[in-house]
């Protein structure tokens, strides 16, 4: 609360405009900390207040007596009653609905007994809630229609006084707010951060729509506080300090929204007793009533009357303040009103549902605030989810549809998924809404980096090319559920094959799988049917899968089965859920205990049936890494036994990269845990390494002869022993092969000469990564297996000998051989470092080494010569950095 004005100001002001303006005046203090003085004194006595401390406006106020004598008007009739607490309207927002309820009725109450002091009550409510902590003057006015009263209807700054101040006529009443200048305006409860904020916004609107429902059979028409009330409200709206026209727009808007609600009630009981007047026309003439009939087209007639003026507030209140604040400078205040004009199309239909309406909501789907086009779109969604209401929105969709396609692209990604929502709506009302052409433009999105985007997508995808109906067969009736089942999904796999391959922009199936995973999950998670599709044949009445679309069958099976059991994390794509419900973790369970039962059956079979694609091995040796260990099937050793003979089959026919990698990730994760099937895995790994080591050991000893070794191999045999390294190099990344001493095996082969008598550079690559794995698992170990000073010395000797032998390939001839050379030796100083650092006391003794001079100028040359360089244009090195 400020001080008022000075009496000689006050005085002047009031004498000059009493004879002309008013033949009464009353003036009201608003103050956050008294009770009970809502705008019912006729005279102010100027006093000074304290401020009231921040964020104390909605304190709820102490008793005060029944006696207190300073009451008066519509206070007076409410302290009347015993046990019930002396409340402003604005500090009932704090005590709930039921309150509300109640506080609102003894206003309705008091505003029978004097409508005037009710109704300033009610207007230093809304100015309260605009966070106005200043003075409200009230005057009043007989007529509106006086020329020189509206002249003087301002609203300036008064630099002199040190105060602003805002004079509008809500008739009957002129009113004048003045407040500070230094009061910062935008500080007021609507837009309070936190929960305060959203809590005062919930309250106040509940507030308004109780309002209009308890009045909305009595004093609602009484021509006299609708008028006041919207008056008040679009002068305000108008002003141009933003907490003014911020709160009363809202006011507005929530007004017109229950006024929509009272309507729409009314028509409901026009329509009831139109029926009921139906049915008595239809009685015959003895039946009939005419004193029935005439109260029942008495009571159509009244309520017709009410709709209409129900009707006009509602028009007065769209033209006089919506049409002002739709294109407001605040975005906050263009969000309620295309927020509120999306619910009154849909509320009351029969007014508002129009292109009249429907164009502010397509012109304002181009604002340049995300949340105003978030209001737009979510507003239509409500519109066409509505079966109803679709014939009206025909001329809408064909003159904005480029927009809200356009808009999918939108920078804001809620924006974006919300208008994919609104599309699929529209997809699914209208067939013939979105062509060809905007369905593969909106299709694409199952790529989208934006995991909300994609799955919208994918709804969108699965909507219209998935959830279809097999095509019809002679043979169709003779089919059981399970050949008509396996029929319906082969369709909508073939469907789903055939978008992929005309999609031209992505080829990664598993951001496909992702996007269709939460609306044709029951289609992807079918994997007994899309391995019997994979298995089957070509016949006479199915021609079957081509190569090309087994392939991408077999991406498909793969991916759904690794989203199955890790979830929608997926690298380059955000937005998915980090943590899981209760509920989630269980399917993901279930679901992993069924592919496990499955695909642990049918996996060896689809091995061998593409044992001859590398590719397509490579995936589908990565399906045993997502089993799960303790599910029942877990038991079934013959089953295990057949996977690991087709896996190391497949594993003998094809050396490719992608293929080892998948097959030694998957045996490290059959191997470890205490499943049955991990020793069954484990036996088949050590049966493989030790054919690999034996057969390389004797490939090796007719290829290193001489006290000087040379590699003298042949093409031949250069291939077998490449691809055996490749083979031991990948399960050497994942799994402890110590125990075969690869590095006893294979260091011969880098004191071999360079040049002509050396190794192949593609062969030393193998060898760098085979040595530089086995000193990594040593140090790795050595805390456990150093128990005596011999062991310690060995493997001390190996470090050296490595970092020796790589310092030696520091100069080959063969960049990649040098560049293997530089990370093999730096990673292994590495982990020397490392394990220095967690050397556990117990253990017979830390391993010490330090590189030598001589290598520590080799790695410092390979770095100033290879790593801290720019190069031109031409490629050439322009020097170091």
């Amino acid at each position: 609360m400020i001080p008022d004005p000075t009496a000689a100001s006050r005085a002047t002001v009031q004498n000059k405009n009493s004879h002309d303006e008013a033949n009464s005046a009353r003036a009201v203090n608003q103050s956050e900390n008294e009770s009970g003085n809502e705008n019912r004194q006729k005279s102010v006595p100027q006093r000074r207040r304290k401020r009231p401390q921040e964020g104390s406006e909605n304190v709820k106020r102490k008793r005060v007596k029944a006696s207190c004598s300073s009451v008066g008007g519509a206070g007076g009739s409410r302290r009347k009653r015993r046990h019930v607490e002396a409340v402003t309207l604005f500090e009932v927002l704090t005590m709930g609905r039921s309150a509300m309820q109640s506080v609102i009725g003894d206003w309705i109450e008091a505003y029978g007994t004097d409508r005037d002091s009710s109704l300033l009550d009610l207007i230093s409510f809304f100015i309260q809630c605009c966070g106005c902590k200043g003075v409200v003057s009230a005057e009043m006015c007989q007529s509106k229609e006086d020329s020189e009263v509206m002249s003087k209807m301002v609203e300036e700054l008064d630099e002199v006084a040190g105060v602003q101040y805002k004079k509008f006529l809500a008739f009957p009443w002129i009113l004048t707010v003045t407040w500070p200048m230094d009061t910062d305006s935008v500080d007021y409860p609507l837009i309070q951060p936190g929960p305060y904020g959203r809590w005062f916004h919930s309250e106040f609107c509940d507030f308004v729509s109780v309002l209009v429902a308890r009045c909305q059979q009595s004093v609602i028409f009484d021509s006299y506080l609708m008028n006041t009330l919207i008056s008040l409200l679009t002068e305000l709206s108008d002003s141009y300090v933003r907490a003014f026209r911020h709160t009363c727009t809202l006011a507005a808007v929530k007004l017109l929204s229950s006024l929509a609600a009272t309507a729409l009630s009314l028509s409901v009981g026009i329509e009831n007793s139109q029926k009921l007047y139906q049915v008595q026309k239809t009685k015959t003439m003895r039946q009939r009533s005419p004193p029935q009939q005439r109260r029942i087209q008495r009571k159509i007639t009244e309520l017709r009357e009410k709709r209409a003026e129900i009707e006009s507030m509602m028009d007065v209140i769209f033209k006089g303040i919506f049409l002002k604040r739709y294109r407001d400078v605040l975005p906050e205040i263009r969000s309620i009103c295309m927020e509120e004009l999306g619910l009154w199309m849909k509320v009351y239909s029969s007014a508002f549902l129009n292109d009249s309406y429907l164009k502010y909501m397509g012109w304002m789907m181009h604002d340049k605030v995300p949340d105003v086009r978030l209001k737009c779109v979510l507003g239509l969604q409500g519109l066409y989810g509505d079966p109803p209401l679709l014939p009206k929105l025909d001329l809408f969709t064909t003159r904005f549809k480029d927009r809200m396609i356009s808009m999918t692209l939108d920078k804001d990604n809620e924006v974006a998924v919300q208008t994919m929502k609104l599309l699929l709506l529209i997809s699914k009302t209208s067939d013939d809404a979105l062509g060809p052409e905007d369905y593969k433009q909106l299709l694409q999105f199952v790529y989208s980096s934006q995991r909300p985007l994609a799955a919208a997508a994918g709804e969108l995808l699965f909507a219209r090319l998935l959830n279809t109906e097999a095509p019809a067969s002679d043979t169709q009736g003779e089919m059981n559920e399970e050949e008509a089942h396996e029929r319906q999904t082969s369709a909508r796999l073939r469907a789903l094959l055939l978008f992929h391959q005309e999609s031209e922009l992505h080829k990664h199936v598993v951001y496909l799988v992702d996007s269709l995973w939460d609306c044709g999950g029951a289609l992807l998670k079918d994997w007994p049917t899309l391995a019997s599709i994979l298995l089957q044949d070509p016949s006479s009445h199915s021609p079957g899968l081509t190569r090309a679309d087994q392939v991408v069958l077999v991406e498909i099976l793969v991916a759904s089965v690794r989203q199955a059991s890790q979830g929608p994390a997926l690298a380059g794509r955000s937005g998915a859920k980090k943590v899981m419900s209760a509920r989630e973790k269980k399917i993901q369970i279930d679901d992993c205990t069924k592919l496990t039962g499955h695909l642990l059956v049918v996996l060896p079979k689809l091995l061998s049936k593409f044992s001859g694609s590398c590719d397509t091995v490579a995936s589908l040796m990565k399906i045993p890494q997502y089993f799960l260990p303790d599910c029942p099937e877990a038991d079934n050793t013959q089953a295990a036994s057949g996977l690991m003979a087709e896996m190391g089959a497949a594993i003998d026919r094809h050396s490719g990269p992608a293929l080892l990698e998948a097959a030694a990730r998957t045996y490290l994760s059959l191997c470890g845990g205490e499943a049955s099937w991990c020793s069954v895995a484990r036996a088949a790994r050590d049966s493989l390494v030790r054919r690999w080591v034996d057969h390389l050991t004797a490939l090796l000893g007719d290829s290193l002869q001489g006290e000087s070794p040379r590699f003298s191999a042949d093409e031949e045999k250069t291939a077998e022993i490449l691809a055996t390294l490749k083979k031991l190099r990948a399960f050497h990344n994942c799994h402890d092969l110590l125990e075969w001493n690869l590095f006893g095996l294979l260091s011969p082969l880098l004191s071999a000469e360079s040049g002509a008598g050396g190794a192949p550079p593609e062969v030393l690559l193998e060898v760098l990564q085979c040595l530089s794995y086995c000193m990594l698992w040593s140090l790795n170990t050595s805390g456990g297996t150093l128990t005596s000073r011999e062991k310690a010395v060995s493997q001390r000797l190996q470090l050296h000998l490595f970092c020796e032998r790589g310092n030696h390939r520091l100069s080959h001839s063969d960049h990649s051989v040098q560049q293997q050379a530089f990370l093999g030796v730096c990673d292994v100083l590495t982990a020397h470092s490392y394990q220095l650092q967690v050397w556990d006391p117990s253990s017979f003794g830390p391993l010490l080494y330090t590189p030598s001079p001589k290598l520590q100028r080799a790695l410092l040359t390979f770095v100033c010569a290879h790593v801290f360089v720019v190069q031109d244009c031409d490629g050439q090195s322009a020097g170091e950095m």
